[in-house]
């Protein structure tokens, strides 16, 4: 099959489309790896790096987009510390021949080693890439590079909250009850780029009261226009499921949520911890659970990291790894 498959580099704008009918056809979709989030993710933060889409065709027929910035060394678009998940989109049946062309174009063109993070232990990409590196001269070695946990979601509440320990299943029932009592609960649900704009103010308030590692990912460099753009750009794709939580029109907690293929993808929240007492950080992860559940998404993934709230709602683990190629 390899013989049969030609590498391009080719722009992204002109290859977009094609790429986001590419992701229809490959299992689990991730936000991070659509055109849509790499060019705002590139707007803000590629600098001086070289960015290769580097595609892999069948004739005429797109197969596999790798994204790419690259020079003696290559890595993929994004960064661990704000694209939680890597990857090539690869057509189901073509990883190891994708790969194999992939690596021997790299190879010849000078690329000495990649550095590819991000990957799901789910990914195609993963087994095929470690298979296929030998035959273009490199030699790779796997490294875990974080959790991830994960909840899949049942039909209803009543059964999601079956799948939650006896002890979680009550904790969430008392603090629920709790909330109810506090005064008029709301929970808004922003899809839309004129409704979310104007929130994100708060949303930023929240987070920096609520974590001090929140502020300091806030106070990077470019951050919070590239946070600005990247939700109108996600919203205008249809990709944007943003959760505020208001006790007596008062905004206590919100959730910015990535929403692609049925899944969820908690990106980021905060909360105010003057409301503590009722848990609003957690109940409004939960109530975003609920909603999930009855608007008919499949999952609901918390991304990066072990916090102990991600667990408390039933999260399984999902591994992340780095895959580090070196020209032997």
């Amino acid at each position: 099959m390899t013989e049969h498959l030609t590498t391009h580099d080719e722009l992204l704008d002109r290859v977009s489309a094609e790429w986001s009918g590419l992701l229809q056809q490959c299992g689990e979709q991730v936000p991070f790896v659509t055109p849509a989030w790499q060019q705002v993710w590139l707007r803000h933060f590629q600098g001086e790096k070289n960015l290769r889409i580097l595609t892999l065709r069948d004739g005429e027929r797109l197969v596999a987009v790798a994204p790419l910035l690259c020079n003696e060394s290559a890595e993929f678009v994004g960064h661990h510390s704000i694209c939680d998940y890597m990857d090539a989109i690869i057509t189901p049946g073509f990883e190891r021949a994708v790969l194999t062309a992939l690596l021997g174009r790299l190879a010849s063109d000078g690329v000495t080693h990649l550095d590819l993070r991000g990957l799901r232990e789910d990914s195609p990409l993963l087994p095929a890439l470690l298979e296929a590196a030998a035959s273009a001269g490199y030699t790779a070695r796997k490294e875990e590079e974080a959790l991830s946990p994960n909840v899949e979601l049942p039909a209803t509440w009543d059964d999601y909250l079956g799948t939650l320990s006896k002890k979680d299943r009550h904790e969430m029932r008392r603090k629920m009850r709790r909330l109810d009592s506090a005064g008029d609960i709301q929970m808004r649900i922003i899809t839309t780029a004129e409704e979310a704009a104007p929130l994100l103010d708060t949303l930023f308030h929240l987070m920096r009261i609520s974590n001090h590692h929140k502020e300091e990912f806030l106070d990077r460099p470019g951050m919070q226009e590239f946070f600005r753009d990247m939700t109108v750009t996600m919203a205008d794709a249809g990709m944007l499921r943003l959760y505020a939580l208001y006790l007596d029109d008062v905004p206590v907690a919100m959730v910015h949520n990535l929403d692609v293929g049925g899944t969820l993808y908690m990106y980021n929240s905060g909360y105010d911890p003057a409301y503590s007492h009722y848990a609003v950080g957690l109940m409004s992860k939960a109530l975003l659970v609920r909603d999930a559940i009855e608007s008919g998404r499949t999952r609901v993934d918390f991304m990066r990291g072990d916090e102990s709230y991600k667990y408390d709602l039933g999260g399984k683990d999902r591994h992340v790894y780095r895959v580090l190629l070196e020209k032997a």
